[in-house]
């Protein structure tokens, strides 16, 4: 839908004064990158980084992160107040603000289509069908009230079953009952995966609902060139919404809040988004001014803009700015405990896993590959998170010698080709896949030189990160390197990956041990305490046990932005501030 389209929808419904300022005013743009192609823009389906950073834009949540607010916080986004909560913490009671309407959409036939409580219902009902093999069902799975009721007898899905906690008590007014309490349950109302969808538009464009994003966020699609350009124009409907900085800035950014307060949002009229998935490309396009920030310089791009760990003189002269972030991410390893080779649960294969990540050279990676912008993993749990123990410290470290004698001692026996063979003596290799990309075969020779240092052969297979996750999830995929981004600022977000039932899902160890299930099902339970902590530690405990996972380290982000670039704080939960930031005047210096 072009923007001129619904600016004439919207002037039709009395709000011509608004679209003529608009029309007036010289146009903002802002210049943005991702890293990689985006999968699709359906908000129950779509799970990489790169299609959430749009969804967040063009979709709302019932709920928001507040901009500033450190410790984080959350606040009302298409509500009209924070939701009302009984003693028990069973029973949610959500008031949607009145006038909040969807962009456009032919399926509407011409009229503005408000935002109700029964479209909510809807699109958290989209989580739970099985057609659609939502990612974020481990939310929601076994939570809600009646949800079973969804499925009859006979395996059919139907959304026009009546779900006894999760109803529309009137058209403003949602209430939703859980079986037991969730201390996490509203970060999941501030996530991308509950946004709000219409069903005339789901039902119209059945299929291709990715390809056909009709939301009521800040932005809409302007126009969209897969996997190369997407231009987001500012939605000229998008109902009133004024900064106001909450009681717990933190002094550093009181400037930033007082820019802000009382600014509508969003405060720029378009952005216009490059994939770029070369590293060299990112770089060298943002030194060129032709993106306004660059979060997460690629480690290999390090020695370009920094040195001695400080911008280099010659960008600083320039009013580019540097700051540093530590990413709510654990980057690891993870190893199938399907695979017939390295998985199960026998001394055998345990020894073969430890070994692994015994082997791994943690200080290496650190100092050569991530160029000393990262923090070593002790736990799965990225510092800052809730749960995170900053004493608990990793029974495994990097030692190859205890690795080898591991191997011996299992019958991993080394053969006259310096390389070892299974117990028994039939030949044994290692599969793991890896991306295509000049950092993806860098990581490649790192793990080929410690592995290699203990006696495993190991080969590469090299595809794309969209294909590897497919494969991933059908346990087609031996072992892989990857990362995980909080979705939501609690340890229950990482532990999830570790929990048997989300085999499959966001599983993809396929970890599936009782002790750790029941661990973890009696920690989300319980609010961030000694208690849960103490949980936390035990599965911790666990996880270096049994080894489906190397843990790896936690990235330090060194961040650029551009002099002309206004009102940019990074926020450890939500992928983008684009509603947030403003322009100068823009100016590239030689």
């Amino acid at each position: 839908m072009k923007i001129s389209h619904f600016c004439r929808s919207i002037c039709a419904a009395g709000l011509l004064v608004l679209c003529s300022l608009a029309a007036a005013e010289p146009q903002k743009t802002l210049h943005m990158m991702l890293s990689g192609s985006e999968t699709g823009l359906d908000p129950a389906v779509a799970s990489d980084m790169n299609s959430l950073s749009l969804l967040e834009n063009l979709f709302d949540p019932m709920l928001r992160y507040d901009y500033l607010a450190r410790p984080l916080k959350l606040q009302p986004n298409t509500l009209a107040s924070m939701p009302q909560v009984d003693r028990a913490g069973l029973t949610y009671l959500f008031k949607l603000k009145p006038g909040i309407f969807f962009t456009p959409d032919p399926a509407f036939n011409g009229a503005l289509r408000e935002v109700t409580a029964q479209d909510y219902v809807y699109s958290i009902k989209r989580l739970h069908d099985p057609a659609l093999k939502s990612p974020w069902l481990f939310l929601f799975d076994d939570k809600i009230v009646g949800a079973d009721a969804m499925t009859s007898a006979t395996g059919k899905f139907s959304y026009d079953t009546r779900v006894e906690g999760l109803q529309a008590i009137d058209r403003h007014t949602l209430r939703i009952r859980l079986k037991a309490p969730d201390a996490n349950f509203l970060f999941y109302l501030a996530m991308p995966a509950t946004a709000v969808v219409a069903r005339e538009v789901v039902e119209a464009h059945a299929g291709q609902v990715g390809n056909h994003p009709v939301g009521s966020g800040p932005f809409m699609i302007e126009s969209w060139k897969r996997s190369d350009k997407i231009v987001l124009q500012a939605n000229p409907g998008f109902r009133r919404t004024v900064f106001h900085a909450g009681p717990t800035v933190d002094p550093e950014d009181r400037a930033l809040a007082a820019a802000l307060e009382g600014k509508r949002l969003p405060r720029v009229d378009r952005v216009e988004i490059k994939i770029v998935e070369e590293y060299q490309s990112r770089m060298l396009g943002f030194l060129k001014g032709e993106f306004d920030y660059l979060e997460q310089v690629p480690e290999s791009m390090v020695d370009m803009v920094l040195a001695n760990g400080a911008l280099k003189p010659e960008l600083a002269k320039k009013g580019i700015a540097l700051s540093r972030f530590p990413v709510l991410q654990t980057n690891y390893m993870w190893m199938n405990m399907d695979d017939p080779v390295l998985g199960g649960y026998s001394l055998d294969k345990l020894a073969l896993r430890r070994a692994i990540a015994l082997g791994y050279d943690q200080a290496e990676d650190i100092a050569l590959l991530k160029k000393g912008q990262a923090l070593p993993a002790e736990s799965p749990l990225p510092p800052a998170v809730l749960g995170y123990d900053g004493a608990y410290r990793s029974p495994v470290g990097y030692d190859p010698a205890l690795a080898r004698a591991l191997l011996d001692r299992h019958g991993y026996l080394v053969q006259k080709d310096g390389m070892r063979a299974l117990p028994g003596g039939a030949p044994l290799t290692l599969v793991m896949h890896s991306e295509s990309s000049i950092v993806g075969r860098l990581r490649d020779e790192l793990w080929r030189k410690n592995l290699t240092a203990i006696g495993l052969r190991v080969v590469f297979k090299s595809e794309k990160k969209t294909e590897i996750i497919k494969a991933s999830r059908l346990g087609k995929v031996q072992m892989f390197e990857t990362n995980w981004i909080a979705d939501f600022p609690d340890g229950d977000n990482f532990y999830q990956l570790l929990y048997g039932p989300n085999s499959g899902r966001a599983n993809y160890s396929r970890f599936n041990l009782p002790q750790f299930n029941q661990l973890y099902e009696q920690a989300r339970r319980l609010p961030d305490s000694p208690q849960r902590s103490a949980l936390y530690h035990d599965m911790a405990q666990l996880v270096h046990a049994y080894t489906p996972w190397v843990l790896l380290t936690h990235p330090v982000s060194a961040d650029l932005r551009q002099p002309w670039l206004k009102n940019y704080k990074r926020h450890p939960v939500e992928f983008t501030a684009w509603r947030y930031l403003d322009l100068g005047a823009r100016e590239v210096q030689p």
